[in-house]
């Protein structure tokens, strides 16, 4: 992305329009409320309004075309299917096997009595024949690219991801103005390789695809030079790139730079939904209650039934440690969308604050199964396997989390604490000095590493870690600090002491004296450290009196 992106905007506005169009006529309503906002964000730029050049269905259908078009909009599906059953357009076939879809998702959360409940057998049946159905077209080259599109979702909820992968990116490469496939395909591009390895097209739709898919794999500055081109090329009021940019921040743990573009966002459309769940979770963090407590009655004032509303809730309750509350909310969202991925880790969260350590295991698992790259969910079955005291399976999931954010220090820290409780001491050792060298969030590894050292009796290297630690601790903030901090200074006045560096080490007794737990220690220290100046005392007059009687 060093050489500046150049667009014809008015071509690009021109195509955007077509592609508006055919998505609102095939029920693609997200896409098509994607595709418009970019338009919107073009509004400067004149173009003559799109008119297609020949009608959306042939005359012999359009009738039919026409009431299942309403039968679909008010999510009357198998009805959709039925007046649709004996067309042959591309768009009449697509509302036909798209209905047939969503109605199978639909009574697939209809029928949803658990959310921890297993696959539902008569819905994989029905999806496979709907699967074999397009197969058939696929073989035979009827599928156009939104029902490729539909091909590739069908094959990625049937788990055969490979075979979804290549149609979805030869759906995209027939219509690269379709958003939703574009969205699609990046849920199974699971790393840099899978990225590289795809066959795509050159359209200026795929910058939005990259950064997109970087942002998913936590290449946030990649990610952000993407979305700043894209801004510069034309796309300066995009409301989406403006919420991939706070997202982007966000990721990289900038929040107050994420709090603040969130707020210039909801300036701009104050009626947003979309990514507000992710606001939520930045207020939670600052512990921001009035600013949460707005947010989340704004949502509900806007819409208290989409799963963004259910999930700003959810934080809100949960901050304010009303967790039962909390689960109830998230557990609505999950219902109204269980591909949701942010509430099923968010639920895990809860269930953990609640010490249910089941729910959790299987909040979190449901979660990765949504989506394999949420390195939340694998730090928190870390975290679930250490509390139940099962390290082996802690230093499993916390190097998923690892692998997935190689440079937040939280995954170096637990990866080097679980080393540390299975004796892998040296292995405890790397994690602890990687995460001082990416930036120790928290300001526990240089602790850490400070008394592994002194298990592993290398006390030059113990006492210099100490010593970096209570120069950046030096005002203890929480009891633990204080106990961590009365430690570092019982161990330097000892270290010091032994080494006959009494300046040394009569600074770090006197520090201990501000301490319960060491002040008698300290109090013995400072009585050997005068003992032993009052011998060196000695020494020197008896050393000049030999010297004077020399002379």
């Amino acid at each position: 992305m060093d050489s500046p992106i150049k667009l014809d905007l008015k071509e690009v506005k021109h195509s955007l329009q077509k592609a508006i169009f055919d998505c609102s006529c095939r029920g693609l309503l997200n896409s098509a409320k994607w595709l418009s906002e970019m338009n919107f964000c073009l509004k400067q730029t004149e173009v003559k309004g799109y008119v297609p050049d020949a009608p959306v269905v042939p005359p012999e259908e359009y009738d039919s075309y026409l009431v299942a078009k309403n039968y679909f909009d008010l999510k009357e599906y198998d009805r959709c299917a039925f007046y649709t059953e004996k067309c042959v357009s591309p768009c009449g076939k697509f509302l036909n096997l798209y209905s047939k879809y969503l109605s199978l998702e639909k009574k697939k959360i209809d029928n949803l009595t658990e959310l921890f409940c297993g696959p539902d057998s008569h819905h994989v049946v029905e999806l496979q024949k709907l699967c074999t159905e397009l197969r058939t077209g696929h073989v035979r080259g009827e599928l156009d690219a939104y029902c490729l599109y539909l091909y590739g979702i069908t094959l990625k909820r049937l788990d055969l991801l490979d075979l979804a992968r290549g149609v979805l990116a030869e759906a995209i490469t027939q219509e690269p103005l379709h958003w939703g496939a574009w969205l699609e395909l990046a849920t199974l591009v699971t790393d840099r390789a899978k990225l590289k390895s795809l066959v795509l097209p050159s359209h200026w739709m795929k910058n939005f695809f990259l950064g997109h898919a970087y942002l998913e794999q936590q290449l946030n500055d990649e990610a952000l030079k993407i979305f700043e081109s894209m801004q510069n090329a034309g796309f300066s009021e995009s409301t989406y790139l403006l919420a991939q940019i706070a997202i982007a921040h966000h990721n990289k743990r900038e929040v107050n730079e994420a709090i603040e573009v969130f707020k210039k966002l909801r300036q701009v459309d104050p009626f947003r939904l979309d990514n507000m769940d992710t606001l939520s979770n930045l207020l939670y963090v600052r512990e921001m209650k009035v600013d949460l407590a707005f947010l989340a009655h704004k949502a509900s004032e806007i819409d208290k039934y989409r799963v963004e509303t259910c999930c700003v809730i959810g934080n809100y309750y949960s901050l304010r440690a009303e967790h039962q509350k909390a689960v109830l909310y998230f557990q609505r969202a999950l219902r109204l969308n269980p591909q949701y991925l942010a509430a099923w880790t968010l639920i895990g969260h809860e269930y953990m604050e609640m010490k249910n350590t089941n729910a959790a295991i299987q909040s979190y698992r449901q979660a990765i199964e949504v989506n394999r790259r949420d390195y939340r969910a694998w730090y928190g079955l870390g975290q679930t396997y250490e509390i139940l005291k099962m390290p082996y399976y802690c230093l499993y999931y916390y190097k998923q989390a690892h692998l997935l954010r190689p440079n937040d220090s939280r995954m170096l820290v637990a990866l080097g604490e679980t080393y540390e409780k299975l004796d892998q001491i040296r292995e405890a050792v790397k994690c602890f000095y990687k995460a001082r060298s990416v930036g120790d969030v928290e300001g526990t590894a240089i602790l850490k590493l400070a008394k592994l050292f002194d298990r592993l009796l290398d006390q030059e290297q113990a006492a210099k870690a100490f010593s970096e630690y209570v120069m950046e601790n030096d005002t203890p903030q929480t009891a633990d600090t204080k106990m961590d901090l009365s430690v570092a200074y019982k161990y330097l006045a000892n270290f010091h002491f032994k080494k006959k560096q009494l300046d040394a080490a009569y600074t770090y007794a006197q520090k201990c004296l501000n301490f319960e737990e060491t002040k008698e220690e300290g109090k013995t220290l400072l009585k050997s450290i005068a003992q032993l100046r009052g011998q060196e005392e000695d020494r020197k007059m008896q050393t000049e009196e030999g010297t004077d009687t020399s002379f």
